[in-house]
């Protein structure tokens, strides 16, 4: 699953943590607050889902929900694991917002959901807002504790970071916590897209090489971190990924590779990158001529922000990910991304 899907303010995380961490009246007036927000309900693809009361045991089954979670001063008692490996499957841009609290337990879905592990972690509330939930998973999870599904009307795997942040925070009682988390990681994009006005004026593309050339379409969290900072997708792509967050293509359709920035997550920097441009199609390409493809290490740290996109990841694969998009869009064949 790695290889195809593969902050907040410090006042707010200060805020946030002493209303989870309890202690003074500031925090008791923050958790009453939090309660008067509930019951609430959430709608999504299989339905609607009413939380009566703040949830204490958050058992998260999508991939990336837990930084939501994070960036709100919540910390689930239990995370699905994609990928790296990490204590807890909180990544090092999320560590600081965990603290010295409790790691969550680690469940796989490998082999499909753990249902016996998820329903001894006796959660109140189940988070599967980044999956591919099917409605007989739905159905079982939903026996265990009030349970949040995907979208309605979107494709599995392809909620943005922001309806993804929001819905979270509605379902924890903090709605209005995860609007600004959100707008504040909006305007550090914004930012980004005014700083580098040569982004609007070329196209991008997620490529890895799995299965072939396996290309990210509009509908992904990484095409849409590309057009969010001014980048257009090549023409054609939505043809090739249809109903799904991205496809393979044939050697022959190299046509969708023709950008201006091409950004390749690959095991191995070196390794990969030697393959793939000793593909004599994909060697005429003035993309790779010129020095303006990108190779990331899925599994490092920058490589698994892109994948990873959440709100706490963003900020970032901003500082990280941008000079290197900036280098490859700005006509000198010198500076290589």
């Amino acid at each position: 699953m790695l290889r195809r899907l593969t902050a907040a303010t410090a006042a707010l995380v200060l805020a946030v943590g002493l209303a989870a961490c309890g202690g003074n009246d500031d925090s008791s007036e923050a958790t009453e607050s939090t309660s008067a927000a509930f019951p609430v309900t959430v709608e999504h693809k299989y339905g609607t889902t009413t939380i009566t009361a703040e949830p204490k045991r958050i058992v998260v089954v999508g991939l990336v929900e837990q930084d939501a979670l994070l960036s709100l001063g919540v910390v689930p008692v239990a995370t699905t694991e994609w990928f790296g490996s990490h204590p807890g499957a909180v990544f090092p841009w999320a560590t600081d917002e965990l603290g010295d609290r409790a790691k969550p337990t680690v469940l796989t879905n490998t082999d499909g959901l753990q249902f016996e592990k998820i329903a001894a972690q006796k959660p109140d509330l189940i988070l599967g807002v980044y999956s591919g939930l099917t409605k007989d998973d739905y159905d079982k999870l939903s026996k265990f504790a009030p349970t949040i599904a995907q979208p309605e009307g979107g494709i599995d795997y392809g909620v943005s970071w922001q309806d993804l942040t929001t819905t979270v925070a509605t379902a924890v009682g903090r709605k209005a916590d995860g609007e600004k988390v959100v707008a504040d990681v909006e305007a550090k994009i914004a930012a980004a897209k005014t700083a580098n006005p040569a982004f609007a004026k070329s196209t991008g593309l997620m490529v890895t090489n799995y299965e072939g050339y396996y290309v990210y379409g509009s509908q992904d969290p990484r095409g849409r971190f590309l057009t969010d900072l001014g980048f257009a997708l090549p023409p054609g792509l939505d043809a090739v990924t249809g109903e799904e967050f991205g496809a393979s293509i044939s050697r022959e359709r190299t046509d969708l590779l023709r950008v201006g920035a091409l950004v390749w997550l690959v095991p191995d920097t070196t390794a990969d990158a030697e393959k793939i441009q000793a593909d004599p199609l994909y060697a005429k390409l003035n993309v790779t001529k010129e020095g303006r493809d990108i190779y990331l290490d899925e599994a490092k740290d920058v490589g698994a922000a892109t994948s990873f996109i959440s709100v706490l990841s963003l900020p970032y694969l901003l500082d990280e990910l941008v000079p290197k998009l900036a280098a490859a869009v700005d006509g000198d064949p010198s500076t290589t991304a």
